[in-house]
Order: structure tokens, then sequence, then C-alpha cells
């Protein structure tokens, strides 16, 4: 769909599909790197980071359990490479990875690109997405090789139960599975259990936690995550890692390390904004005629049920794109269970959500659905 919108006149389009941050990276992090690169941090760093960044890591992953940061955390050029170095290392060729759906689409472009299995399983929308851990845990077989759990949620926004996460993850541990903790949004949350899965399963040799700096610091473009497990898993990984790319971005390992030790007043402010926001589209959702909205617990995503158009979701997303100059993300791109839903990104001004929603009741209202 972003591709797609290029074709349109930009400043009259509003886009509502984009998963980044509105804000730009805060200042002192700027400065950082900007000083790091004075210093002559131009050089490749260690495979797995910056020493000092690896115990930031583990101090921003966990509030009980404590990972070491010497030989259970890895820097990644992001969580996309962290994630990829979980299915490289932990998926065989037609080993069954089980995703709780929706979920990001790239789960299931990556399980491909291993040679893996995808076994979806749909959670309930009429229960907000929460994790089904017993839908889960009879999917997992013997055949599984990891389970991934996203929590918050892309595209939901849901915060999964402390108590349904650790019922899958000892699953995972008796066929001798793992489990990716992707958590990614892990400082977006408004509501629920924000701790990290590994904080409160009894099996964190079977997590794999990955996490980034992208989403909280708005800090997409500088290109650095996390994948934290136990030794022999890492040690695996960063075989991969160094033919993939050798090392993080050191200036952005340097930024890093200051996003995650330096203040932290800007990113309560970013949170506190996409927090009204998400208050914001709920309320207007509501007003919306046939059209339903589980309230996000985090992450900046609405995932909004449009089946009474009774279209599939691409169809949808075109029309409004084409007739109405608002961009979404339709929901098939999240799972076949998804259709007839869009994703709607909230990491928007509150100005232009309004003036989306707006055009989407426009849009409900010429299909007849007042």
């Amino acid at each position: 769909m972003f591709d797609l919108a290029q074709e349109y006149d930009d400043s009259d389009l509003v886009h509502l599909e984009i998963g980044e941050p509105d804000f730009d990276t805060p200042e002192h992090i700027v400065q950082a790197a900007s000083d790091a690169i004075a210093d002559g941090a131009t050089h490749y760093t260690s495979n797995a980071g910056l020493p000092t960044l690896r115990r930031a890591v583990t101090a921003d992953i966990t509030d009980d359990y404590q990972y070491d940061p010497e030989s259970q955390v890895l820097v990644t050029a992001g969580a996309m490479e962290a994630l990829t170095l979980a299915f490289l290392t932990l998926v065989d060729p037609g080993d069954e990875v089980v995703v709780p759906t929706p979920a990001w689409p790239n789960y299931r472009t990556q399980v491909e690109m291993v040679g893996g299995k995808f076994v979806g399983v749909p959670l309930d929308s009429e229960n907000g997405y929460a994790l089904d851990s017993e839908a889960v845990v009879d999917a997992i077989s013997d055949d599984t090789g990891l389970v991934v759990l996203t929590t918050p949620s892309n595209p939901t926004g849901q915060v999964y139960d402390a108590v349904a996460t650790d019922a899958v993850v000892a699953a995972a541990a008796d066929h001798g599975a793992a489990v990716v903790a992707d958590e990614v949004y892990k400082h977006l949350v408004y509501e629920g259990d924000g701790r990290s899965i590994v904080d409160t399963t009894p099996h964190p040799d079977h997590v794999v936690t990955l996490g980034s700096c992208s989403k909280t610091y708005a800090m997409t473009g500088w290109r650095v995550g996390w994948f934290a497990a136990s030794p022999a898993v890492v040690e695996a990984a960063t075989k991969f890692h160094e033919s993939i790319v050798a090392c993080a971005p050191t200036v952005s390992q340097y930024a890093a390390i200051e996003a995650l030790t330096g203040d932290q007043k800007s990113i309560r402010k970013m949170k506190k904004a996409f927090e009204r926001r998400r208050d914001f589209l709920v309320e207007r959702v509501a007003e919306l005629p046939e059209v339903t909205c589980p309230r996000p617990d985090g992450a900046f995503y609405a995932f909004v049920d449009l089946s009474a158009v009774g279209a599939d979701s691409v169809a949808i997303a075109e029309q409004l794109l084409r007739e109405y100059g608002v961009v979404t993300a339709p929901g098939a791109g999240f799972g076949s269970d998804a259709e007839g839903k869009l994703r709607l990104s909230f990491a928007n001004d509150r100005a232009n959500i309004a003036e989306g929603l707006d055009r989407i009741e426009q849009f409900l209202v010429a299909e007849g659905i007042q």
C-alpha cells in the first residue's frame, strides 16, 4: 500500500499504514552519535556488539531474570536481523513454526525463507485477540521448532497475559522447542503487564528475546536491535550474524547506548502522545457505523473490522486510497483469518488521524452503511 500510494499526490494523502513513529530521534541521542563519529567510532566492533550496549540491553529487557551480557546478548542490525537469526538458528527445513494470528507478515516470509512450515493459530477478535494459550499449546508438536509470541502485538496492540505466555513456553519446552518473544513494542504498553516473557517463565532457556530501539526511541533508520538467549543459541546465532553483517552499525550502537541509559523524558512524552492518540482513535471508531475495534493495550496500531462493507480487505484498502486518499494496511497481509479488517497506525498526529477517520466514515456512508 505504501508503494501504491507513491502513484498519488502525497499532499492529499493521509498515511495510516506505516508502523513508524512520526517523531524525530531525540536530540541527545543524535548528539551521542555525532560525538561518537567525531571520536572516530567508524570502525567494526566485535560481532556481539559493544560491551556497554550489551549491558544496557540486559537491564532494558528484564526486571527479574538476568541475561549474561557477555554470553547471552547479541547486538543486531535491527530486530529484523535478530528475527532472521532466530529462524536460521532454530528452524530446520520442515520444522513447524507456530504463530498466533493475525500476525506481522514477515514471520511467514522468514519461515518460508528457511524452509519451515508456518502454522497459524487464529485468535478471537471477540475476545480482543487475547492469547488463547490452549489453542497455541494444542498446535505445538514434536515437529515444532519455534513458537513466536509478539507482545504488544502487531497488528492488534494486544498485550499477552503472563499466565498464558508461561503456558505456551512450558509446552514448547516439553517438545524441545523455543519461543521467540518479539518485544519491540515492550515500552509502549498502556494497559496490562509490560514485563518480558522471560521474566515470568520457569523455562528461560527456551526463550529468545528480541528487541529494538526503533519504535520506543524513534530510531527506525538507525538499525540497531538485539537477540538474547541461552549461551549455546547465541553462539550459534553469532556465526550467522558474522556472515551476514559482521556487526551492527557502530555509530548506531553508540546512539543506542545513549537511548537506553540516557534521559528518558522525551521518551515518556512520545509514549504519552501515542496513548492520547490511541484513546482518540478508539473513541472515534466507536462512532463509525457497524465498525468495531478492540482497544489496543500497547504499540501504536488498531485492528479495525470493516467486514460490514462486504469486500475483501485489499479491495477496501485500495478503494480508500483511490477514492478517499487514506492509506491503510489490509488485514489479509496479517493472515487469512483477518479478512475484512484494516490495520490503522496511530503513529501520526491527531489531526491526520481525525481526517483519515472522517474519510473512512464518508466511504462507509457511500457504501450504504449508516
